[in-house]
């Protein structure tokens, strides 16, 4: 998916609590909410695997979202058949998203 399109949905949960944010994405119409979900999953799942480690105790309910963001990925090019034996590129855009979660406190 293009970032421009995942932009507009990384920008509501920035900041936000991860339960807050699992909201968001819950409810929103649009199509990039699903793999973002899917990555704040699993960026919780890392933070909680993480604590548990080093031996420590972490409340998910204490997680903030406190870095988010989209950067652009490779594009790649396609041709589609037009008429008169003409021939139009189709863009297909990627892009690299990063979440990072953290503690209220630090």
């Amino acid at each position: 998916m293009s970032a421009r399109k995942m932009r507009l949905v990384i920008d509501q949960i920035r900041g936000k609590g991860v339960n807050e944010a699992y909201a968001i994405l819950q409810f929103s119409k649009k199509a990039a909410s699903e793999p973002i979900d899917k990555l704040l999953r699993s960026a919780v799942a890392n933070a909680t695997y993480r604590a548990d480690e080093t031996g420590g105790t972490l409340d998910v309910d204490e997680l903030v979202v406190t870095e988010a963001y989209v950067d652009e990925g490779r594009t790649l090019r396609r041709w589609r058949a037009r008429a008169y034996g003409r021939a139009t590129p189709r863009l297909k855009r990627s892009s690299h998203v990063t979440v990072v979660v953290d503690t209220r406190e630090a």
